[in-house]
C-alpha cells in the first residue's frame, strides 16, 4: 500500500494511492497510516479519492489508525460514492470528520464529526 503525504502548516495530507482497501491489504494500510503519520501535527487527513473499494477488514483498518495516531485528529476526504455508502451504512460517518476533498479539508477548521 503505498501513501504519500504533504505537510499544510498543521494539517498533513496523507493520499491513498490504491483502488482498494480490503482484507488483503488492511495491516499493510494501518502500519503505512502509522508511520506516515507519527511525525505529523494536530491533523492528518486522508485523501481516499483512488479508493474504490473498503469493506469491513479496511474500515477495521482506518479505525485502527485512527486510535494508533491519537491524540492526533484522523480526518477523510475525496471519498468516492461506494466508499461513502459503506461509510453511511455503518454510521461510520458519524465518527470520522469527512471532507468534499482534500483542498477542502487544508481549508476547514477541524471540527467533530456530523452527527446526522
Amino acid at each position: 500500500m503505498k501513501l504519500s503525504f504533504e505537510d499544510r502548516g498543521a494539517l498533513r495530507v496523507v493520499a491513498v494511492a490504491g483502488p482498494r482497501i480490503d482484507a488483503a491489504v488492511a495491516i499493510e494500510f494501518k502500519d503505512a497510516v502509522r508511520r506516515v503519520a507519527g511525525d505529523a501535527a494536530d491533523r492528518v487527513v486522508l485523501d481516499l479519492s483512488q479508493v474504490t473499494f473498503l469493506d469491513s477488514s479496511g474500515l477495521g483498518a482506518l479505525v485502527a489508525a485512527m486510535k494508533l495516531i491519537a491524540p492526533r485528529r484522523l480526518e477523510l476526504a475525496g471519498l468516492t460514492p461506494n466508499v461513502d455508502r459503506v461509510f453511511r451504512l455503518t454510521r461510520m460517518d458519524t465518527v470520522f470528520t469527512i471532507h468534499p476533498d482534500a483542498v477542502g479539508a487544508a481549508d476547514a477548521p477541524p471540527r467533530l464529526a456530523d452527527a446526522g
